[in-house]
């Protein structure tokens, strides 16, 4: 076999690409079982249950060689449990069965590749080279992981103790792996016996970036001089596209290269002693830092390890012991590159957002500029948790890492936005320079073997024949073919004997590698992107990623960027892998939780800004009501009657509108400062209308908009300010101004924020409508109808206040004590429409239905006193023209007064009923919009809404109408009451028994209407039988009861007028109008002279 044939047989390029994805795998899953088994509440329950203590103790001391037969007594645990041990430690044991088949891959093809004596150059056939230290170093982080795993040797070994005593025979893995295991447990000892043999190798790819890694370690102040990443540093060359003869190279990640330097001279140490420049590389690596990853949160402390292991070799002591305090004395390096890419990325964003072509011919800086901030990023994350003793600790906080994460998150998004743009730029580039380029190259030859002619003339036609139609017409593009066919041949041109020996032909490596870039920026953008600036690994350092927000919160220029970091947990679903799926969705939660946490503390700091201004609105707004206008009447009075002036001691109040009147700019009000942060804030929110985490759809402004439901609605109650202790409570006018006035303020967010906040507004007021809140808390419709009924109908019924026709309100009874409140500043025309307003016909609806509910109880308990007394009424129903027998009946007719006082309660309630629904009417009025259908929800007929359940029966019937019979006998009992008598003011009794009339007229009309019974009949009964006691009243002209006998009259008469089944004829049937005549004059007359 020729050396080419070998060449081409090997596979090099697709053993590297296999090994290289599967070995992400293993270390995954490796990871994995690591936090697993760290977890007391994930790990598996063999290894903490106390009946399987003598089987774990056993297997650690006897591993790998467990007898079975012999120890039967300390493995019974796992007898009994065999079936389940098999179970759930199934997908661990092969887990490190992949371990061991995955090392024996490495081993062969580290094996074959030394055979093959293949040259390595990170700056020639960069594909080959990375592919190569990259297997090396994964292949040492698997060996590293595999021996942090402290319950390795249990898992292995009860797993196959379980498989014995089930199949009778051992798993035939389980010597080699058993083996493997107590090999690992020094690694570096075994690692570095493995490596000796491949050691030239090792160190010729390390040292190819002898050129490479020192360019990219510098200082900020060289970038400066340099004016790295400027697009303005050279205004003519702004068109010239950007490249290098070392093109990949430019965003390499400098904690990948610290990797292959750090653990490649680990692994191959006898190089350092040997050559000058491995050293030199060596140390300049080892200053850069502190610790180096292995996967995600595993670290290693170079300069720990790197001691601990060569004070194993004897005889060998490097000098490396200067590079740990160079390491730490270069940690402000870091802080000053930070600060450099801020500036430098901020202004690279601001050029290609107003001049997005540029992206083309600049894409590469993009991506070193991602990568560079990608590289401090990482670095401050794991030196964060790690922070050694120093006198400068400031230098592993950075508050601003807001900023660099913001700016770095936008030059991602500008590269997918213009992705159009990027491809339409290179597939020329391709076209009309790569492929003229590369088919130059490929004549200018000397040698050129048939298998790679082949492949570099599909290279030439493929580039050939692309066109600028593709892009317009929305073609996709794909050139993974072409760049694994470059890393063919690049493992084709890398061996010794190789026909054609790529480092002989640097132009030809130099023209691919510019290509591969481009064909990148064609169909793989994603892919770059992720490779320069991915930060999954903050999901793993929960603490760090929570406490740089927590920063960036403290800081009001920093929070503008906060949307940086939502945005980053998208980044997280690309450190999972298809060979460890169980973890998916742990990592999924975590990011959401992540994401929400954040938009819902920047959304409440938000909201906290928003309403502080609001409240403050408010005030101003409360300056301005009618209420405060008396003092300024007041001064004003005085000043014009020239009266004397305030004493020296009393402060001048203030005119509303004077905070507005400014002397100097420079001085800063409150309101600037609000307005200032949230501008910034909202600035956070508005960035971007959603983005993705795990599928889900995350729409920022929505985060806003939930918290300010959520406050917005305590504020509503708040503002209310309802004691129930002492009943106290906001008039509803004040209320309702404040509410507007916050609503005129939330108005103005929709300067700041693309948010609906007209829905805003409607969603709060609409549950502030309904008894509790979409939070389950009380609503204003809650506490207005605990007070209504509790603070102003409880007192009604008692006569403390008077229902008050004429002015249309509730007014307080002329009282010693002092009142609490006043009844008309709560039940006047203009309050209970502003109650209206607040809670609208559904808050109205439910107010009604405990109205009725109170209804519903009293006519219960009367039904009661009826019944009691159900013998004695039926007599009096029938001897009611009977002086004589009515006097006697009436003596024996008991709680007269407790009817009277039931039916009071019930046209007290009543009468308020019709005054909300009347202020509802005129509220309505004004907004039609609302419709017939709101109209309709609590404005319902008297009859239907004071239904009484079960009176169908004729006893129900019965005791309806004898009812109306025990009302109308007690109503000359009114009579003996001081508080009976008539108010021309109010228009009313003084104990509110003006609202019998009320009560007799609904509640009779209800009653009848739901037992289909003629109302109008049974009307006119109860006016024959009221007037006939009445009339018996005005025979005893000198007796007591007979004080207010005028007042009831009138009685009689409100009841005619109010009902539409009586009239004036009826009652002068059976009333003589003169005495209600004369009433008339008598009480007016006694008005005018108390009004007197």
């Amino acid at each position: 076999t020729t050396p080419g044939a070998m060449a081409y047989q090997q596979k090099l390029a697709e053993k590297l690409t296999v090994l290289n994805e599967r070995g992400r795998g293993v270390l995954i899953r490796m990871k994995h079982i690591k936090t697993v088994c760290s977890d007391p509440q994930l790990k598996p329950s063999f290894l903490t249950e106390k009946a399987m203590e003598p089987a774990v103790k056993y297997i650690n001391k006897k591993f790998p060689n467990i007898d079975l037969r012999g120890n039967i007594q300390n493995l019974s645990g796992v007898q009994k449990q065999k079936s389940e041990i098999l179970v759930a430690l199934t997908s661990y044991y092969y887990s490190f069965i992949d371990v061991m088949e995955f090392r024996d891959h490495v081993y062969e093809l580290l094996n074959t590749i030394d055979a093959c004596q293949c040259f390595f150059n990170i700056t020639v056939n960069f594909d080959f080279t990375k592919s190569y230290l990259d297997l090396i170093v994964t292949y040492t982080s698997v060996i590293m992981m595999l021996s942090r795993i402290d319950d390795r040797k249990v898992l292995t070994a009860m797993y196959n103790c379980a498989h014995e005593m089930s199949n009778g025979n051992s798993d035939p893995s389980y010597p080699r792996l058993g083996q493997m295991i107590l090999e690992y447990d020094h690694p570096w000892k075994k690692l570095t016996e493995e490596f000796g043999p491949h050691t030239k190798s090792v160190t010729g790819a390390v040292l190819s970036l002898h050129m490479v890694y020192p360019r990219r370690n510098l200082g900020a102040e060289q970038w400066r001089s340099a004016q790295l990443l400027s697009l303005l540093s050279v205004p003519a060359d702004m068109l010239s596209p950007a490249c290098c003869e070392t093109m990949p190279c430019e965003y390499l990640p400098m904690e990948v290269m610290e990797r292959w330097i750090i653990l490649g001279f680990l692994l191959c140490h006898s190089s350092l002693n040997t050559n000058q420049a491995s050293q030199d590389l060596w140390k300049m690596a080892l200053r850069s830092g502190l610790y180096i990853t292995l996967i995600r949160d595993e670290t290693i402390n170079i300069h720990k390890v790197t001691e601990d292991y060569f004070d194993t070799l004897k005889g060998y002591v490097p000098d490396f012991t200067f590079t740990l305090q160079s390491s730490i004395r270069g940690i402000a390096i870091h802080k000053e590159k930070r600060q450099f890419l801020r500036n430098a990325i901020k202004e690279l964003c601001k050029i290609l957002e107003d001049e997005p072509g540029l992206l083309g011919p600049k894409a590469l800086y993009v991506c070193m500029a991602l990568a560079f901030s990608r590289d401090e990023v990482l670095w401050l994350v794991r030196h964060s948790e790690n922070v050694p003793k120093t006198k400068t600790p400031e230098d592993y906080i950075d508050s601003q890492l807001a900023e660099l994460l913001f700016y770095t998150e936008k030059l991602k998004t500008l590269m997918c936005r213009h992705s159009r743009v990027l491809q339409r730029y290179h597939l020329q580039y391709l076209a009309q320079f790569d492929a003229l380029a590369l088919n130059d190259t490929i004549q200018n030859m000397n040698v050129c073997p048939e298998e790679e002619s082949v492949l570099m003339t599909s290279f030439v036609s493929t580039l050939s024949a692309l066109t600028v139609k593709q892009v317009e017409n929305g073609e996709e593009f794909d050139f993974r073919a072409l760049r694994l066919d470059w890393l063919r041949l690049q493992a084709y041109t890398s061996m010794a004997k190789a026909p054609l020996c790529l480092k002989d032909y640097p132009d030809l490596a130099k023209i691919m590698n510019m290509t591969e870039f481009h064909t990148k920026m064609m169909d793989d953008i994603d892919g770059v992107l992720r490779e320069t600036s991915d930060l999954s690994i903050l999901c793993f350092y929960p603490r760090v990623f929570e406490k740089m927000f927590s920063q960036g919160c403290e800081d009001v220029l920093m929070q503008r960027y906060l949307i940086a970091f939502p945005l980053v947990c998208s980044h997280f679903n690309q450190c999972t892998h298809q060979m460890c799926p169980e973890e998916m969705d742990a990592i999924e939660k975590r990011s959401l939780r992540f994401c929400v946490t954040f938009l819902e503390e920047i959304a409440k700091q938000t909201c906290s800004i928003v309403l502080e201004i609001c409240a403050e609105q408010c005030n101003l707004d409360d300056q301005l009501l009618p209420k405060h206008c008396a003092h300024t009447i007041s001064t004003a009075r005085n000043k014009k009657q020239k009266k004397q002036v305030p004493k020296k001691g009393e402060v001048q109040r203030e005119k509303p509108g004077t905070e507005s009147m400014r002397k100097d700019r420079a001085v800063v009000t409150n309101m600037d400062k609000l307005h200032l942060t949230l501008t910034e804030l909202c600035s956070s929110l508005n960035y971007c209308n959603h983005f993705t985490v795990w599928d889900h759809v995350i729409i920022p402004p929505e985060y806003l908009l939930s918290q300010l439901e959520i406050n917005l609605a305590k504020v509503i109650v708040r503002m209310a300010n309802y004691n129930k202790a002492t009943h106290e409570i906001t008039r509803p006018s004040d209320l309702l101004a404040g509410i507007k006035a916050y609503t005129s303020s939330l108005y103005t967010l929709s300067r700041y924020l693309s948010v609906d906040v007209t829905r805003l507004v409607k969603s709060v007021l609409l549950q502030q409508t309904q008894p509790l809140d979409s939070q389950g808390d009380q609503t204003i419709t809650t506490l207005y109808t605990s007070w209504y009924l509790e603070g102003l109908l409880r007192q009604a019924s008692s006569a403390l206040i008077i229902h008050c026709p004429t002015m249309h309100c509730f007014v307080n009874q002329p009282n010693e004590n002092e009142t609490r409140f006043k009844a008309e500043e709560y039940s006047d025309v203009s309050e209970l429409q502003a109650l209206a307003e607040l809670i609208g016909p559904y808050g109205l609806k439910f107010l009604t239905e405990n109205l009725m509910w109170h209804i519903t109880s009293q006519v219960s308990e009367l039904k009661k006193l009826v019944i009691d007394n159900m013998d004695v009424l039926v007599q009096i129903r029938s001897n009611f023209d009977k002086p004589e027998a009515m006097t006697n009946l009436q003596s024996r007719l008991p709680a007269s007064e407790n009817v009277l006082k039931r039916m009071t309660i019930i046209g007290v309630i009543l009468s308020f009923r019709a005054m909300i629904q009347a202020a509802l009417g005129d509220v309505l009025a004004v907004h039609l919009f609302t419709g017939s259908f709101m109209c309709a929800v609590c404005s319902s007929a008297p009859c239907d809404i004071v239904k009484i359940e079960g009176l169908t029966t004729s006893e129900e019937y019965k005791l309806t109408y004898l009812l109306l019979i025990y009302v109308a006998v007690s109503l000359p009992i009114l009579a003996v009451d001081p508080n009976s008598y008539y108010s021309r003011e109010y228009g009313g009794h003084h104990n509110n028994i003006h609202c019998l009339a009320t009560a007799i007229n609904q509640l009779s009309a209800a009653m009848f209407t739901a037992q289909n019974k003629n109302i109008e009949q049974h009307l006119k009964e109860f006016l024959f039988v009221a007037s006939s006691t009445l009339l018996q009243l005005g025979q005893n002209v000198e007796r007591t009861d007979s004080k207010n006998r005028d007042s009831i009259y009138l009685l009689l008469h409100m009841i005619v007028e109010e009902s539409p089944f009586l009239s004036q004829d009826m009652l002068e049937k059976c009333f003589p109008y003169a005495l209600l005549r004369n009433a008339y004059r008598d009480v007016y007359k006694s008005s005018i002279i108390t009004l007197g």
